[in-house]
């Protein structure tokens, strides 16, 4: 894909699902976790466990953002990611630390870890990985729309 076209957002996602990768994280950008949320980044990890990736590009961008703990019961980490010239002493302590660029990225705070309850961690990983099909088919086969979601019909 022609980085040119994406936003300064969506540039940071990519480096930051290259670098969860790299920890055998699968990931999926503007993730709905519920009607009136989308992630950045939604995680899951190589033993179920969740993370929300929320990233930021600019002071402007993290001063609209009213709806980030909204994320936090849907996840059992929740991280900002922000650039190198970001201006770290906006994001709260008691959150996780991503430095990102377009290419990769470095964890630099773990968030605090808050387990999800059974029910709902089986519920968001059925989600995640039939939203993830979805897109996957809607990619291959052009007259499906990967963003459909046949709930909301």
């Amino acid at each position: 894909m022609d980085t040119a076209l994406l936003q300064p957002g969506q540039l940071l996602a990519r480096g930051v699902a290259r670098h969860l990768s790299l920890h055998d994280f699968a990931c999926v950008e503007e993730f709905v976790p519920a009607r009136g949320l989308r992630t950045d980044v939604y995680a899951v990890g190589p033993k179920g466990e969740i993370w929300v990736v929320e990233c930021k590009s600019c002071r402007a961008d993290f001063m609209a953002d009213h709806k980030w703990q909204g994320y936090l019961e849907f996840c059992d980490r929740f991280f900002w990611a922000v650039d190198c010239d970001f201006p770290l002493d906006l994001l709260p302590d008691e959150t996780g630390l991503i430095i990102a660029d377009p290419y990769d990225a470095e964890i630099v705070r773990m968030g605090p870890e808050t387990k999800l309850a059974p029910a709902r961690r089986k519920k968001l990983t059925l989600k995640f990985a039939r939203d993830a099909a979805r897109r996957l088919h809607g990619y291959r086969d052009p007259g499906v729309s990967p963003f459909s979601d046949p709930s909301t019909f």
